[in-house]
C-alpha cells in the first residue's frame, strides 16, 4: 500500500501516520520525492480498509500496489533512483561505463587495464577477486590480495571499484576495498546474502539470474530494499535459452520493461550476455539505444592469456572504439557518456 502525504505535512503528522501504520501491522518505508513524501506500507493484508489511513491528518491519497515487488515499483517511487558515488551518478542522464578484466590476475595486469579503461572514459573499474566458477578446478581468484590490487589500481587512475561478493562472510572484507557490491547471476536468489547486503550502506548491483524472469529479478531486489539499502541497481547479463550461438541470450527488452515497472537503474553487460568478443560492441550499442543507465564490459590487455573469460574480453583498441560509438548513440537519444 502506498500512502501519499500532503505537500505541507508536518513532522508530527508524519510520525502519527507512521505509528498508525505500524499499529495496523505494516512495515513502513519512507520515500522523499521531489514534490511529496510517500510512505510504503508493506504487508499482506488483502482485506484491510484503506479508509482507516486516508482519514488521518496529512494523508493526501492511499492506494494499493498490485505488483508483488513493492519498494522497487514505480507505484512506490515515481522518480528514477539516482545513485551518487563521489563524482559518479548512476541512473541519471549519463550512461556510466564499468570496465576491466573478469579476474584480477596480477599487479601488472590490473594496473595496465585500469590505465586503458580510464583513458578511454570509463568511470568504474570492474574485476573479480573471488570468482564463482562452474568448475572447482578453474581459477578462483586472488582473494584479499586481488582486492588490494584492484583498489590501488582504481585509486591511481581516479576510478571507482565494483567487485563481486559471493557469500555473507565476505561482506566485511570486500566492503573495505569496494565502492559497489556486485551480486552475480548465480547468487540472485541467495536470499540470506541479499538480506545481509541490505543492511550495508554501499550500493549494490544485482545481476539477473540465468533463468530468472523480470519479476523474479525485481523480487530479489526487494529483499535488499526491504532490509534498508535503497541504492540498488539491476544488471541484465543475458539469460539461458535453447540458443547455442552465443553464451547466453541478451534480453535487451528487459531494459525498457524494467524502466517502466521500476525506478531502479539498469546496467547492461554485453560481455557475459554474448560470451564472444566480436558481439560485445554491437550489443553495447543496442543496449545504449534501448535506454541502459550503464554498461559493464570486460577488457584485457592480453586476453589470449587471461585466466578467465578471455574470449569475451575486448582488446584495448576495441574498447576505445566501443566508447566512441556508444557516445554517439547516447547523444542521439539525449544522453551523455
Amino acid at each position: 500500500m502506498v500512502v501519499v502525504l500532503e505537500k505541507n505535512v508536518s513532522d508530527k503528522q508524519i510520525e502519527n501516520i507512521i505509528k498508525h501504520l505500524e499499529d495496523f501491522g505494516f512495515a513502513v518505508h519512507k520515500s522523499t520525492g521531489i514534490e511529496q513524501i510517500v510512505l510504503g506500507a508493506i504487508g499482506v493484508k488483502p482485506d484491510f480498509d484503506t479508509r482507516k489511513v486516508k482519514i488521518l491528518d496529512g494523508v493526501a491519497e492511499v492506494y494499493r500496489i498490485t505488483e508483488p515487488f513493492k519498494l522497487a515499483s514505480r507505484s512506490f517511487q515515481k522518480e528514477d533512483t539516482v545513485i551518487k558515488i563521489k563524482n559518479v551518478s548512476i541512473g541519471g542522464n549519463e550512461v556510466v561505463m564499468m570496465a576491466g578484466p573478469c579476474s584480477v590476475e596480477s599487479e601488472e595486469q590490473i594496473f595496465t587495464v585500469a590505465e586503458i579503461v580510464a583513458k578511454a572514459g570509463a568511470k568504474i573499474l570492474r574485476g573479480g577477486a573471488f570468482k564463482p566458477r562452474t568448475s572447482p578446478y578453474s581459477f578462483q581468484g586472488l582473494g584479499e590480495q586481488g582486492l588490494k590490487l584492484l583498489r590501488n589500481a582504481a585509486d591511481k587512475y581516479n576510478l571507482l571499484v565494483i567487485t563481486e561478493v559471493m557469500e555473507s562472510s565476505q561482506i566485511k572484507l570486500i566492503e573495505e576495498y569496494t565502492d559497489i557490491f556486485q551480486v552475480g547471476a548465480r547468487n540472485m536468489q541467495n536470499f540470506s546474502l541479499l538480506r545481509d547486503l541490505g543492511k550495508t550502506s554501499k550500493p549494490i548491483m544485482l545481476k539477473r539470474g540465468l533463468s530468472a524472469t523480470v519479476e523474479d529479478w525485481l523480487m530479489s531486489a526487494e529483499y535488499i530494499l526491504s532490509n534498508g539499502n535503497k541504492e540498488v541497481m539491476l544488471c541484465e547479463r543475458g539469460i539461458r535459452t535453447f540458443e547455442t550461438y552465443t553464451r547466453n541470450t541478451f534480453d535487451l527488452s528487459a531494459i525498457p520493461v524494467v524502466h517502466k515497472r521500476s525506478h531502479l537503474p539498469v546496467i547492461a553487460d554485453p560481455s557475459h550476455a554474448t560470451g564472444l568478443r566480436d558481439k560485445v560492441l554491437p550489443m553495447a550499442r543496442a543496449a545504449v539505444a534501448a535506454g541502459t543507465d550503464g554498461l559493464m564490459v570486460e577488457v584485457h590487455n592480453d586476453p589470449e592469456k587471461a585466466l578467465s573469460d578471455g574470449p569475451q574480453a575486448l582488446l584495448p583498441d576495441q574498447f576505445a572504439e566501443l566508447m566512441q560509438q556508444v557516445k554517439l548513440i547516447a547523444e542521439v537519444i539525449g544522453r551523455k557518456m
